[in-house]
């Protein structure tokens, strides 16, 4: 039985928690909305500020939230039985809610920073959702629905890809736009192939342009019978602000690039976030909702659903978490469970003499990467506090590690073995590893990758620092994707410099350095002895890399950085573009 709902202060607690998340979506859709407004503008690093700003949004309003509960209701001293009822009021308040979701996991959130941690159970959080997603639609009058549906035939295929595009409205002329519709047709036409158009022929197109870095991007899927042909087109500006449509990208694959997790937040219009989860799924149904979450920019959503199938993955598997096949960090202990395709990374206490660095310098390096454009080329990494893992399903020896290297962030609890502080990942095959167990034209292939994600990442103005091969990991996808982050700097905060000249026979013949290095000081032609020793990798290095041993390429692109110019890093080979012999930057 549910006890009685008779505290006038669980409903109004329960109505003021409601009001925060309100408040914090209303600002977070604003946000969202306004990158159409500065992509028909053009102006980049508006958008770049934006992206960064809404990640802060969440914490904020939790944290006004807190303090707005304990002001007017003393809520951090009301007793337990209160709490129940709170929830329950709120459990009534989201009856036809559109973000019932969100909302729950914005109610964890404050409970869980007012609560001790010993009540965090299924009486006072939602451990698992209480109010169903299914079927929410957005049913006031002037409102967009999810997604719209056309019903070509042959003959007026290109007319309905026109209103696919221009129901958009746009607000900036294209650059040719019956050329753009010509090679989108001729696409579609070949992905199809010989087709027959059945009863239930169909383009279902999401509402809401996903914007990121300097693209636009049209989403959705084409159906025919009992096929789905996922599909998305880029749009991207010209110098001179004019609109073309870049590519037409089809199938799952190129989807899951375009929604990698190793890219920065799209912004996109959402009314009913769990309904574009939804037909995302349907175009990408080997990609998690949590990650589907992140992507919309929807993050602590996507960090709660994580937590809830890490705990079911848990329940139902019976390996041992072990450390981390790999060369060991030295200001990283790396953890995983074989069964599990994630790895748990915690900060040590302590590190070697040549790591002059600290736990909160560590931590902001993390927190840089979560807010920056991560090109293709930065996992994304979810962060928690005290998580409590089942102490007996930990190998003795990642025990004693843990014991040895990060007694500060442990805390034994009955059974459970709490973790103060922990960034979760996607695994990745170590790029070290990769190297030495690929076949010859896997290894060329991945070194070719290699630099092309030290490329993508200067373009990005992200000089990683430590650019080994052992902080690179290798995705199912075959791409490269850096994921060490406690060296990395701002390209525009270093210092490039050529080695300077021995002064004498002495130098020259020494095996220290001659010269005097500054603590952002970096000189790229020191790379190649801790990078090229195995001939193969070399040989491939310097046909496709070479000049990533110059200082000069450096410093070029750190000009232009700070000029202004922001780069374009494309979600898709440049091969795929339409007009591929195109110069790459479209703009500034």
């Amino acid at each position: 039985m549910f006890p009685q709902l008779t505290d006038s202060r669980a409903f109004g607690i329960a109505q003021a928690l409601l009001e925060g998340f309100d408040r914090h979506y209303r600002l977070f859709r604003a946000a969202s909305a306004d990158a159409k407004r500065l992509f028909e503008l053009g102006d980049w690093h508006a958008q770049q500020r934006g992206q960064r700003e809404r990640i802060e949004f969440y914490d904020l309003r939790v944290d006004e939230a807190v303090r707005a509960l304990k002001t007017s209701f003393g809520a951090h001293e009301l007793p337990m039985d209160v709490w129940q009822q709170v929830k329950l009021h709120y459990i009534g308040l989201l009856t036809n809610h559109h973000q019932p979701e969100l909302a729950e996991t914005f109610f964890n959130s404050v409970t869980t920073k007012m609560l001790h941690r010993s009540y965090f159970n299924n009486e006072f959080i939602f451990v698992r959702p209480a109010v169903s997603t299914e079927y929410i639609e957005n049913d006031e009058p002037a409102s967009q629905p999810t997604y719209r549906a056309y019903y070509p035939t042959p003959a007026t295929m290109r007319d309905t890809l026109r209103r696919i595009v221009t129901n958009f409205q746009l607000q900036c002329e294209f650059q040719d736009l019956e050329r753009d519709l010509d090679q989108v047709l001729a696409a579609v036409e070949a992905e199809l192939g010989d087709y027959r158009p059945r009863a239930n022929f169909q383009f279902q197109v999401l509402s809401s342009l996903f914007f990121r870095n300097k693209g636009a991007y049209v989403v959705g899927k084409i159906i025919n019978g009992f096929r789905e042909l996922p599909f998305a087109l880029a749009i991207l500006r010209d110098p001179e602000g004019r609109c073309l449509i870049d590519t037409a990208l089809f199938r799952e694959d190129d989807l899951l690039m375009l929604f990698s997790f190793a890219r920065a937040y799209f912004m996109v219009d959402m009314e009913v976030p769990s309904a574009y989860v939804q037909f995302l799924r349907s175009l990408m149904p080997r990609k998690p909702r949590s990650e589907l979450y992140n992507a919309l920019g929807l993050h602590k959503q996507g960090k709660n659903l994580f937590y809830r199938d890490f705990l079911f993955h848990l329940r139902h598997s019976g390996d041992r978490f072990r450390i981390a096949p790999g060369i060991k960090g030295m200001v990283m202990l790396v953890f995983d469970l074989p069964s599990f395709p994630f790895v748990f990374k915690v900060i040590k206490d302590f590190y070697p003499p040549q790591k002059d660095t600290t736990r909160e310098l560590i931590k902001s390096k993390y927190l840089l990467v979560k807010q920056h454009d991560r090109v293709g080329r930065m996992a994304d990494t979810s962060e928690y506090s005290n998580v409590a893992f089942p102490r007996h399903r930990f190998e003795d020896e990642l025990i004693a590690e843990l014991k040895h290297f990060c007694p500060s962030q442990l805390e034994e609890d009955g059974d459970d073995l709490v973790i103060r502080h922990v960034y979760i990942e996607r695994r990745m095959i170590p790029l070290n590893i990769y190297l030495q167990e690929g076949t010859p034209e896997q290894v060329q292939a991945a070194v070719v990758e290699y630099g092309n994600a030290i490329k993508d990442l200067v373009a990005a103005n992200i000089f990683p620092g430590d650019m080994l091969w052992k902080n690179f990991g290798v995705t199912r996808h075959g791409k490269v994707v850096f994921y060490d982050y406690d060296e990395i700097e701002y390209i525009t905060d270093c210092n490039f410099r050529r080695v300077p000249p021995p002064r004498n026979e002495e130098d020259e013949m020494s095996g220290e350095i001659w010269y005097s290095v500054g603590p952002k000081d970096v000189f790229p032609e020191t790379f190649g002895p801790f990078l090229l020793g195995h001939p193969g990798v070399r040989d491939t290095f310097m046909k496709h890399h070479a000049e990533l041993l110059d200082p000069a390429f450096w410093q070029a692109h750190q000009a232009r950085i700070r000029a202004g110019h922001v780069h374009d890093v494309f979600p898709y080979d440049p091969a795929r573009r339409f007009r591929a012999g195109a110069p790459v930057a479209l703009g500034d």
